[in-house]
């Protein structure tokens, strides 16, 4: 099973950018596609993006279509999130996760797709 762990988060005013990395071990993690998620206070976990094992294809929630951006560097073992023209809705603890082996390639995840997930990592974003 991949172990993740996420870095990057803090405080930011509105507008401004953060960088997330998510690093993997203890799998094959070229073999996996890989998602972020995030949990506002008082709100179910939400999916914000995936990008596949390859990162060929990505795909990112309606909300942060545009302003994220989603990678990958298998030969560092590491995802990123980069988010631009960060809203205060934005904020909450950011998580990255590695799906189920059972699940391949799709367009829409959710919670359940996903067997792996990191500790996460706290994104604050001050009006």
């Amino acid at each position: 099973q991949v172990q993740l762990v996420e870095s990057g988060g803090g405080l930011v005013q509105a507008g401004g950018s953060l960088r997330l990395s998510c690093a993997a071990s203890g799998g094959t993690f070229s073999w996996y596609a890989m998602g972020w998620f995030r949990q506002a206070p008082g709100k179910e976990r939400e999916f914000v993006a995936a990008i596949s094992w390859s990162g060929v294809s990505t795909v990112y929630a309606e909300s942060v279509k545009g302003r994220f951006t989603i990678s990958r560097d298998n030969a560092k073992n590491t995802v990123y999130l980069e988010m631009n023209s960060l809203k205060p809705e934005d904020t909450a603890v950011y998580y990255c996760a590695a799906p189920r082996p059972s699940r391949g390639w799709r367009t829409q995840w959710q919670v359940a797709d996903f067997a792996s997930w990191g500790q996460g990592t706290q994104v604050t974003v001050s009006s």
